[in-house]
């Protein structure tokens, strides 16, 4: 009687505190969320998390990964890593500028003029933990990145220049930096979700769209867009946010294995990410696509007014936006 009652006790706890506890094995099942299908190097990543995290405490925590989306959109699942039900997720910056302004650094096009400084800068600890310093006030905490690469533009006819974007109207994700982008380029911003681009483009209802190379393969989009021109307009990472209310009730010694492993999963994620984009461009170019090599210099001189414009209306990524460029002018 007394045994149940503790485990009564501990399952009302774990409500209260947002944590789902099995009561066949007393474990916390820990939920982790992201909308990619299962080859994907976000999901290859949190593998990695679940095998470092079970290996450890293996006798505490259930690790439980749900691709696809099947939890519901990133904006939906925020929500619920907010209020402690779901535990982890990949999101992309752009999809938490709305919550933070800081986050809105990564859309700022051309922030880096070279892949290898942007790795340097969302692999660095200080940059992360700088990133995360609204966490308490914003419910989730930043614990490393994955890897998007570089977003490039892909379309049904060849861009070769900045002049071949003139009166095109291109795919973007949602944010008032992307429409002034592609404002500076001549070209209509078209903001929709990414499941919608597929359709959009068949019916002509857009040009093009940008992104990297894995929408060509896994979207499909190469069945329509044949060209893609690396301009390396962005580089913006699928952060790996935690539960605030999460995070900060675990132990110290659980809170550091969770951090390991989180390093851990981003350390395979960028090299699956890296393997699976050389796959992805040799599959590309099966399905009839061109790559484009186009002097990058062209398309950053179009926006680079856009910086201090942007910079003013948002003067929260300040610093973080000066210490991407000192990461970047010590990586060309």
């Amino acid at each position: 009687m007394r045994i149940n009652k503790m485990l009564g006790i501990a399952l009302a706890i774990a409500a209260a505190t947002g944590f789902s506890v099995s009561s066949a094995e007393a474990k916390t099942t820990v939920r982790i969320s992201h909308t990619q299908i299962e080859t994907h190097p976000d999901h290859i990543g949190f593998v990695a998390f679940k095998n470092y995290v079970e290996s450890k405490l293996g006798d505490k925590y259930e690790v439980q990964i749900f691709p696809n989306g099947s939890l519901g959109a990133n904006e939906k699942v925020l929500e619920q890593i907010k209020l402690g039900s779901v535990q982890f997720l990949s999101v992309s910056t752009a999809n938490i500028e709305s919550f933070d302004k800081i986050y809105a650094v990564f859309s700022v096009p051309f922030l880096f003029t070279s892949e290898k400084a942007y790795e340097e800068f969302v692999t660095d600890p200080k940059v992360i933990q700088e990133l995360g310093v609204n966490s308490k006030k914003n419910g989730f905490r930043p614990l490393g990145a994955f890897t998007a690469g570089t977003r490039n533009f892909y379309s049904k006819e060849p861009i070769k220049s900045v002049a071949d974007l003139q009166g095109k109207k291109f795919r973007v994700q949602a944010g008032p930096t992307n429409v002034k982008m592609m404002e500076a380029f001549g070209a209509s911003a078209t903001p929709m979700s990414f499941g919608e681009v597929y359709s959009a483009l068949q019916q002509g209802v857009i040009d093009g769209a940008e992104n990297n190379e894995l929408a060509l393969t896994d979207q499909k989009h190469g069945e329509v867009c044949k060209y893609f021109s690396y301009d390396g307009h962005q580089m913006c990472p699928d952060l790996i946010v935690g539960s605030e209310v999460f995070l900060s009730k675990l132990p110290a010694e659980d809170l550091k294995v969770f951090e390991e492993a989180a390093a851990e999963a981003q350390k395979v994620e960028f090299a699956a990410w890296h393997k699976r984009i050389d796959e992805a461009k040799e599959q590309a170019k099966q399905m009839g696509v061109t790559f484009i090599d186009v002097d990058a210099g062209e398309f950053r001189a179009k926006v680079l007014p856009l910086h201090q414009e942007l910079l003013k209306d948002n003067p929260a990524m300040q610093g973080i936006y000066d210490k991407a460029s000192a990461f970047d002018a010590a990586n060309k």
